[in-house]
Parts: C-alpha cells; structure tokens; sequence
C-alpha cells in the first residue's frame, strides 16, 4: 500500500501531539512544591513551563518516533496483514 506525503505528514502530526501530552508532566515543579506562588492562582500550576524546550524535546522524539516506524514500515513488520495475524483477525 503506497501512502502520501500528506498521509506521512497527518501520522506525524498525530504522533507529536501524542509525544507532546506524554512529555508535559515531566521536570514540572508546582507552585506548591516549590513553596511560592501568585495569590489567587491554582497551587498546582507550574512555576516554569519551559513551552519552547518542551517543544523542541517534543519534535525530537517524535521524530525518532517516526522514524523508527518508517523504518520498520519499510521493512514489513507494520504491515496489515502481519499485525492482522499477530492479533488474531483474520484479513
């Protein structure tokens, strides 16, 4: 089955959002841990969000992701026939 490059580029899109919801939570300190804070905001919201580290972390894992995937896509592991087989539906 051949794909597109706009197919190519919707999976990627899916999986950096997926890979940006994964990495949030790490590193993140609350303003209740770090024992400071804004009076009226929430104390679990973050004291330093560091989006754009963040983003570039996001973008590189992602496409480490991806690329594994391609690989592994062109060389017949990700095919449907064989992950039909290996969860037991028949094709």
């Amino acid at each position: 089955m051949a794909y597109t490059i706009s197919t190519w580029f919707a999976i990627y899109f899916v999986l950096w959002w997926v890979t940006l919801f994964v990495t949030l939570p790490f590193g993140i300190r609350s303003q209740h841990e770090t024992g400071g804070g804004t009076p009226g905001t929430d104390p679990g919201a973050p004291t330093i969000s560091r989006m754009g580290r963040r983003l570039i972390w996001t973008t590189l894992l992602s496409a480490v992701i991806f690329a594994l995937a391609l690989a592994a896509y062109q060389a017949g592991y990700l095919s449907i026939e064989r992950l039909s087989k290996l969860m037991g539906v028949p094709f």
